[in-house]
């Protein structure tokens, strides 16, 4: 089809029908009624000759032609809304959305934005914060700072620094542990990965007590919780150093275990802009600094 022919509306109508699973909230996000989308969409379809949606009786499913069509729809209406944003105000500015697991945002990255501002002064850098959980695409992000493996399928990794998780709890519970085994009577706080504290107390040549109670998504509501004397929590101590600093929170045992790292991840699909490589050159470098001191 050519460029000419394109039914903007109607592939505007597919995108928002795709994210919502909804001709109703999509009518909704574009102020048309529900009948309008389904009309637009049907339209597509002809002009296509392929269907799109499953039209079931409780709402709708994408074909694999419409799971074809969607990420390259919901590409190519970000790089518009993105560049568009750029004349705000009558100034071009770049922009740079970057999404950023939430202990390293506050651990790491943040002390150190001014350092990049300076650098970069013509650059808008908008930081999404999450639990490790995202995607890439739908959430329109240019670079995902995530901990891991670094093997996420699709993606170009950049590692930025290992995370070693050790103990951390709050000042009035270190006098009761004087040895690592101590912690086997300890109310231990947990993340989603259920694995850390055993590996933790492997690497101490100890075994795993039975663990329960408390879970937690983020390593920033596990310091939180233990600085307030809940309990003991395992976490990426680097992250938290001034917290350490600061007496609010102490680390009882040196021991530490390794899980993973902090990556620099973007979709290979994804051309890297001028302003993706100043950022990632900026945050490699800064993290190789810190590991070269």
């Amino acid at each position: 089809m050519e460029v000419s022919q394109l039914p903007l509306n109607a592939l505007r109508a597919f995108e928002a029908s795709a994210r919502h699973c909804s001709f109703t909230r999509a009518g909704l996000e574009l102020r048309v009624t529900q009948t309008a989308i389904s009309h637009q969409i049907k339209a597509l379809e002809d002009a296509l000759g392929v269907t799109l949606f499953k039209r079931l009786p409780r709402g709708l499913t994408m074909t694999d032609e419409g799971h074809a069509l969607l990420p390259v729809l919901t590409d190519a209406f970000r790089r518009m809304s993105a560049t568009l944003s750029q004349f705000e105000e009558g100034n071009y500015r770049e922009i740079l959305t970057v999404g950023v697991v939430g202990t390293f945002a506050i651990g790491w990255l943040l002390p150190r934005l001014n350092g990049f501002k300076e650098q970069h002064p013509h650059l808008d850098l908008r930081l999404k914060t999450n639990n490790n959980r995202s995607d890439i695409l739908l959430d329109g992000l240019d670079f995902f700072v995530r901990f891991g493996d670094g093997a996420w399928h699709g993606t170009e990794a950049f590692h930025l620094m290992d995370a070693p998780l050790s103990p951390v709890c709050a000042p009035a519970l270190q006098a009761d542990l004087g040895t690592p085994a101590d912690l086997a009577n300890a109310e231990l706080l947990r993340s989603y990965r259920m694995d850390e504290w055993k590996l933790w107390f492997k690497a101490a040549g100890l075994g795993a007590p039975g663990l329960r109670g408390w879970m937690f998504d983020s390593s920033l509501t596990l310091v939180e919780a233990a600085a307030r004397g809940v309990g003991v929590a395992l976490v990426p101590v680097a992250m938290f150093s001034h917290d350490i600093a600061t007496g609010r929170i102490v680390q009882p045992f040196d021991i530490a275990v390794h899980t993973g790292s902090y990556w620099l991840t973007r979709l290979k699909s994804r051309e890297e802009t001028p302003a993706m490589t100043a950022f990632r050159e900026w945050l490699v470098d800064t993290t190789d600094s810190n590991r070269a001191r």
